[in-house]
């Protein structure tokens, strides 16, 4: 395990296309290094870059020998006030894959070597310009897919949850320096006084503060990945219609004739800036059809994997004890049941489902979507979303880390209350200490940078 101390470090000097590769109007092409504004300068004609000041854009072409490559705009930026804090310099080509691939192998030509990816913001964080959690939100960030997951990981990136974090670091540290001072120099006078009832006061609050962390990611971490919405129901009931209504879009086929629907049909929704991905399975029924056997199947995993399902009925048909069983499925997904085809007469029993959300239309004139989308929002309070505190763990790191600190902080509590020796209940909350710093990355393992930055796209 490593202790980050900051410093320089990782002095290779990297280069990597920024910008997805295609034809556009622009391409980016990054460098970073103790060297790239010299390696630069090699390839390009125009102002020498090795004397120009930091934070400037020149006009000029890169060059291979004689032959004239591309016409650019070269930014120059001067360490320390980059992201990386190294010399970084980026060149801006006209978009095209042959001719943005010509000035990287220039590049590399010239002294860089290919960044691997998310390099850039490793080397970020190495040399202390950001923490692990905004260098995790920059990732969220590029990913993002709905407004509300791209507040939560704006959040990070501004440092936010880092800076939460580091306060209650700081409540750590201080008591355990307390402790240590009173049992290292018990003869000491003027050493702050500390008992066991005032160390047991504190670290509840410390307790209290983790577990509302905790408390509130529970609530919200859907934001990130979305919300993964299954519709089930017989054949023909109308599941495909209500896809293509939510999504205005012709997704599934939709006709009269029973099992039309043979496998899992995809598409998705935005509801208050949260991403819906919606699941349109095959019908559920019996079958000798071997590809429909296998969309029902596929179509029973979706219910147990899904985070909402939608359960659709025909209002014109007697609920079978079949359905009951599909609806009664055990998983930890909210239900909703939607009775379809209610402009017909009514012949289903409800009895059985008192229990549950229930929505009412008629999908052939589109009646009843709206009130399920509101049903939907107010069933994952998305209307609250806009007023939660952003700060929140977005990942299954974070809270893992952050509950086993939870645990180090309550064993402390526990020894307190029980009076064992400060030196003991000192072990506690050093523990909780390193566990929270492993969240910023002030303590890190190196397999888990390698593992974290790896999932970033090459040029980031």
């Amino acid at each position: 395990m490593s202790v980050f101390e900051g410093g320089q470090v990782m002095n290779e000097n990297i280069c990597a296309i920024s910008t997805a590769l295609g034809v556009g109007a622009i391409s980016i092409v990054r460098c970073s290094g103790p060297d790239v504004i010299s390696i630069v300068n090699k390839i390009f004609k125009g102002t020498n870059l090795e004397n120009v000041s930091s934070h400037t854009i020149h006009y000029g072409h890169i060059v291979d020998g004689y032959d004239v490559i591309d016409e650019v705009l070269v930014s120059v930026m001067r360490a320390p006030k980059t992201f990386t804090k190294e010399d970084v310099v980026e060149i801006n080509c006209h978009g095209g894959i042959s001719t943005t691939n010509k000035v990287l192998e220039l590049l590399l030509v010239s002294g860089c070597r290919m960044a691997t990816p998310g390099e850039f913001t490793k080397k970020a964080f190495l040399n202390g310009r950001i923490d692990l959690t905004e260098a995790e939100g920059i990732q969220e960030l590029i990913s993002s897919e709905g407004e509300e997951a791209r507040k939560y990981a704006m959040n990070k990136v501004e440092g936010n949850l880092k800076n939460i974090i580091k306060s209650i670091r700081e409540e750590l540290v201080n008591l355990s320096a307390v402790l240590e001072v009173n049992y290292d120099y018990p003869e000491e006078t003027d050493n702050p006084e500390m008992t066991y009832d005032l160390l047991s006061t504190k670290l509840k609050d410390i307790d209290t503060s983790l577990k509302s962390l905790v408390s509130s990611t529970e609530n919200v971490q859907f934001v990130s990945n979305g919300i993964d919405l299954a519709i089930i129901g017989k054949p023909n009931v109308g599941k495909s219609s209500i896809l293509n209504h939510l999504t205005n879009e012709n997704k599934a086929i939709v006709t009269s004739i029973a099992g039309t629907t043979r496998d899992v049909v995809y598409g998705s929704i935005f509801l208050n800036g949260v991403k819906f991905n919606l699941i349109d399975t095959a019908g559920i029924r019996e079958s000798d059809d071997l590809v429909e056997q296998i969309g029902v199947t596929r179509s029973k995993e979706a219910i147990i994997s899904s985070d909402l399902v939608v359960f659709v009925l025909n209002n014109n048909e007697p609920i079978t004890q079949e359905e009951l069983d599909v609806i009664n499925t055990e998983t930890s997904a909210k239900k909703i049941i939607f009775i379809n085809k209610c402009d017909l007469e009514e012949k289903i029993n409800l009895d059985k489902l008192n229990n549950y959300t229930i929505c009412y239309g008629n999908t052939v004139e589109a009646n009843g979507l709206d009130s399920l989308k509101q049903t939907i929002i107010e069933l994952f309070n998305l209307d609250e979303l806009k007023s939660k505190n952003y700060n929140y763990l977005s990942n299954a790191r974070h809270i893992a880390l952050v509950k086993e600190a939870v645990s180090a902080v309550e064993n402390g509590i526990e020894s307190a209350e029980n009076g064992l020796p400060f030196e003991m209940i000192s072990v506690d909350i050093n523990e909780a200490y390193d566990l929270l710093g492993e969240i910023i990355g002030a303590v890190y393992k190196d397999e888990l940078l390698d593992t974290l930055f790896s999932k970033f796209c090459l040029g980031k």
